[in-house]
């Protein structure tokens, strides 16, 4: 099988095209995005993704992120600055100086490869030699053969370097547009925008133009909330933080910055920060939007050249998609849509679209994925119960027939022996409040928590026929049920759905946020006590003290059942333990 990359600024995704589905793969801990952070240890170690991120605030000498800015990059060429970045001659190809080591963009890069590679190849139990790699359309040809070199250092036969705007026009299934058709991909990620206009020409998409710029991204994003928060916390003027208290409070930046894309304000803690005190600084959407606001109206102009140069004008287009984790902020969509005049397609994950399409090039080149014929389409959503209650959207609404879709899905406890399979259809969000299709149960060797690997694909023919397939990957065994009624529901019952789920929307992701900040919190709860058990001679009084208030802050939200307080204390005990997870890194080290 041929796995996808999404080789990313910030973060980065592997996938592969498993029995019949793309499927995005995730690491130990379930984590599908990897960080684009690679720590380099004095004797020797290197440490990628979350563990080296974690490394950064403590180590920022020893640690390389963005390296994605530098890749195939020349001395006297712009955004070749960096505090690790060895000067030289203009001309030159860019080395970064790390750790006693001179190392090249490629070699950094590759070891972020290489993780995802160990990913791939210890969820699939086999190896993972060939790889599509993606690139921004506006790479030139030095920084795509960097990119495969970074490749084949890490042990992959890249198949095919793929521009990032037409893998994710490839993941939003726009390749089943009339001929012809016209497609905006707004891609604001980690470090990087560009805006690409496209267009299918005999089922290939064409960059009829490109736009970006290397330097713009949710990383100045970050550093304008980050700037906001100083200036809040009283560090202007002669008390600018250090550099590690300026890491955390980037981080913190971006953790508010996410939970402001959902909610209209929210709390910045940071315990024990510069001096020992700990800082509570309340921050709004509102705020955020003021200081973010001129960075990504930055976006407009590049739009507008991208659209002068295909010859177009706005209102030519046929979609509009959005890209890259920064996109999810409610501002950025505002001027989307300002810009083009139309709302962005998000049936997407902004921060998947890329790594999905790069998963279906790779199928298609290795025969397993043909262009299918448009028929009719489902009505309602498709999905099955996961644990908590929550319905799990396979085949969305709307979804033009015949189609295929699935997921991986994974044990969520310790020792379950089999998978209960619950087909459901509707628009709500949790699973009793839509229509159960049918049951039936995958049985698998009893297995630790996360351990096992089910299949489920949802394959809709052009009759309307849903077939539905569970497979235990670990020993072949799967289980096929078919239900002839999945695009056969009359209007008026499509209707009744439909209006049931505008009229308990609010209420509907309320519980649903709820029930994933539960799962999350009594999975974390028992964690954090074990860790200070760990730890209990090494960690300071007030430093625990502070940790098992936060613990005690989330326990209590739990029983209120009130969902914000319930995020928010889980945001806090997550900045508390901070310094906990690095000494346990550390001790891990040792």
């Amino acid at each position: 099988m041929i796995a996808g990359i999404d080789l990313g600024t910030t973060n980065s995704l592997i996938g592969v095209y498993d029995s019949g589905f793309p499927t995005l793969l995730a690491d130990t801990e379930g984590n599908r995005l990897t960080p684009s952070v690679v720590y380099y240890e004095e004797k020797g170690e290197v440490l990628v993704g979350r563990e080296a991120s974690r490394m950064q605030a403590i180590c920022p000498e020893q640690t390389i992120a963005s390296v994605k800015r530098l890749i195939g990059r020349r001395h006297g060429e712009e955004g070749t600055e960096g505090p690790l970045v060895i000067k030289g001659t203009k001309g030159a190809a860019v080395t970064i100086a790390c750790a006693g080591r001179v190392l090249t963009p490629e070699e950094v890069s590759s070891e972020i490869l290489k993780k995802l590679k160990a990913i791939a190849e210890e969820r699939l139990g086999t190896l993972v030699n060939r790889a599509v790699i993606t690139v921004p359309a506006y790479f030139n040809d030095a920084q795509r053969a960097a990119t495969r070199k970074a490749g084949e250092l890490a042990g992959f036969t890249v198949e095919r370097i793929l521009s990032e705007p037409t893998a994710a026009a490839l993941a939003y299934g726009l390749d089943r547009l009339a001929e012809n058709s016209k497609v905006a991909v707004y891609d604001l990620g980690g470090g990087t925008f560009d805006l690409s206009i496209l267009q299918l020409d005999n089922g290939v998409f064409q960059v009829l133009s490109t736009h970006g710029d290397t330097r713009l991204g949710g990383d100045d994003l970050d550093e304008a909330i980050a700037d906001l928060l100083a200036a809040k916390a009283g560090f202007a003027g002669l008390r600018e933080p250090s550099v590690e208290a300026r890491i955390r409070l980037l981080e913190a930046a971006r953790t508010a910055k996410e939970s402001l894309s959902d909610e209209d304000s929210t709390m910045v803690r940071l315990p024990f920060f510069q001096g020992g005190e700990s800082l509570e600084i309340p921050l709004s959407r509102d705020e955020i939007e003021t200081v973010c606001a001129p960075i990504i109206r930055r976006t407009l102009h590049l739009c507008n050249r991208a659209l002068e140069d295909a010859g177009l004008s706005a209102s030519q287009l046929d979609e509009v998609i959005m890209v890259g984790g920064s996109t999810r902020m409610p501002l950025v969509r505002q001027l989307a849509a300002e810009i083009f005049g139309k709302e962005p397609n998000l049936t997407q994950h902004p921060d998947e679209a890329v790594a999905l399409g790069a998963i279906l090039q790779g199928a298609i080149l290795d025969g397993n994925l043909q262009n299918v014929a448009l028929l009719d389409v489902t009505p309602l959503s498709l999905g099955i119960e996961t644990f908590g209650g929550l319905m799990n959207v396979i085949i969305p609404r709307n979804t033009t027939i015949p189609a295929k879709a699935g997921e991986m899905f994974t044990n969520a406890v310790a020792g379950q022996s089999g998978m209960k399979i619950t087909v459901l259809q509707g628009e709500r969000e949790l699973a009793a409040d839509n229509w159960t299709l049918g049951t039936f149960e995958i049985p698998f060797s009893p297995s630790p928590k996360g351990a096992a690997r089910v299949g489920v694909q949802f394959a809709i023919d052009a009759d309307g026929i849903l077939q539905v397939l569970a497979r235990d990957t670990a020993s072949g065994k799967e289980q096929i049920t078919e239900i002839k009624s999945a695009v056969e529901v009359s209007d008026e019952a499509v209707e009744a759905m439909l209006a049931g789920s505008l009229e308990h929307a609010f209420e509907d992701m309320d519980a649903r946020i709820f029930t994933e900040a539960r799962l999350k919190a009594e999975e974390m709860l028992p964690a954090v006590e074990a860790a200070l058990t760990q730890l209990a001679s090494e960690l300071p009084d007030a430093e625990a003290n502070e940790i098992r208030l936060c613990a005690m802050e989330v326990t209590k939200a739990l029983t209120s059942k009130e969902t914000a307080r319930l995020k928010q204390a889980l945001a806090a005990l997550d900045n508390a333990t901070q310094t906990l997870a690095t000494r346990l890194i550390e001790r891990a080290m040792q």
